[in-house]
């Protein structure tokens, strides 16, 4: 695709800083959340069974807001969609906090989900685009620093506290600096007619269901490797290496780290490998980082493990995002909200797998297979392409 010619050379620039913005506020809203759980775990008197039905109104919420939100960014642009769901959050986050039983709590984090999952496929439309008008690598970087937003969040929530602010004002706070956010930079966003390949209404029914499916299942195993990290990373370093409970945190930490550098600075590696380089060593580094964890005779040895997935995972998943926008005959508001909702598949439902398996053999094994699929995804790097070269 051509970039517009009545776009300037550095015209891109500001709907890059908008979208960036977003990424990191999205990373920070997701980190808040997190902070609650055990807050609104104490305060509802939830037993384990209870919370873990709630939670479930979450991925329900992003499941079902996917689909719809490619209908809608096909109708009215991803940006008009992105002003709209993230206006919503002023009122989203606070009720996550004052819900006073668990039906209203499910029913406030089912709309915090389905708020997020807009955000999720609109700001990736969106971020697609600046990439495409920019002409060079970009996407890495915001998935960067909504890694960055998750850091800074844990660590701001937990400051606020400490300091003595409750739960419901700092979520307050949150959802009035994403909404200002929104508002102020909404007049940056791309609007719908940047957003269509061209001839993309003519091309909508020749769609390569194959590619886009295939994207989808790589961006599924992406996720499920950041899941498993989350969700199983300290189980193993405490159960299956013996650290304490304190020690078992690093395992996660040291992985969150390495992805958050490794996106940071993944604009730069992606202009100087490429794409397809990219998810080939990335896939293959993450699997043998996973293969470190469950191998290693020492727990230094498993930490560098986690090192390495850590590396090895952080651009694979924004290069696929990319890719999915650049599918000849598939306008990217077809594809891109089916690759996001995969990805979300992925990182809701994939840890769970890994329970099962687990049980029904063991947790070192099931990490295992979790490192296979990652070098599937390397063997399929030749799904992606370059990003176009802008002409100016």
């Amino acid at each position: 695709m051509k970039p517009k010619d009545t776009a300037s050379t550095l015209g891109w620039q500001p709907s890059c800083t908008a979208t960036r913005l977003l990424f990191l506020l999205t990373g920070i809203a997701n980190a808040t959340w997190a902070a609650m759980v055990p807050f609104a775990k104490l305060r509802l008197n939830l037993n384990d069974a209870a919370l873990g039905s709630v939670l479930l109104a979450l991925g329900c919420g992003a499941m079902l807001a996917m689909p719809a939100t490619g209908w809608l960014m096909k109708r009215y642009g991803s940006g008009k969609v992105l002003l709209v769901s993230g206006a919503a959050m002023v009122i989203s986050v606070p009720l996550l906090a004052i819900a006073p039983d668990p039906v209203m709590l499910a029913a406030a984090l089912f709309l915090f989900g389905a708020l997020l999952g807009m955000v999720d496929v609109a700001m990736n439309n969106q971020a697609v685009f600046v990439e495409l008008q920019a002409g060079k690598p970009l996407m890495s970087s915001f998935h960067g620093l909504f890694s960055l937003g998750g850091l800074l969040g844990g660590v701001g929530v937990a400051a606020l506290l400490k300091v003595g602010l409750s739960m419901t004002l700092i979520a307050t706070l949150v959802g009035i600096a994403f909404t200002a956010a929104t508002l102020h930079q909404s007049r940056h966003f791309l609007p719908h007619a940047q957003t269509e390949p061209e001839h993309a209404e003519q091309q909508r029914f020749r769609m390569p269901h194959g590619i886009v499916w295939l994207l989808g299942m790589l961006c599924f195993f992406g996720f499920l490797t950041e899941g498993a990290m989350l969700d199983w990373g300290a189980v193993f370093l405490r159960f299956e290496r013996g650290m304490d409970e304190a020690g078992a945190g690093l395992g996660y930490a040291a992985f969150s780290l390495a992805m958050t550098g490794g996106r940071l600075t993944g604009d730069w590696i992606n202009h100087h490998l490429g794409p397809q380089k990219i998810v080939f060593i990335g896939g293959l580094l993450a699997a043998i980082g996973l293969g470190v964890i469950v191998t290693a005779p020492w727990v230094w040895l498993s930490l560098c493990g986690f090192v390495l997935v850590g590396m090895g995972a952080s651009n694979v998943v924004p290069v696929l995002f990319s890719a999915s926008a650049r599918i000849p005959g598939v306008p990217a508001s077809t594809a891109m909200p089916l690759v996001t909702m995969c990805g979300y598949t992925g990182i809701l439902a994939g840890p769970a797998a890994i329970g099962f398996l687990s049980r029904a053999t063991s947790l070192p094994i099931a990490l295992g297979c979790t490192g296979l699929l990652m070098a599937v995804v390397a063997f399929n790097a030749w799904i992606v392409k370059p990003t176009p070269v802008k002409v100016a």
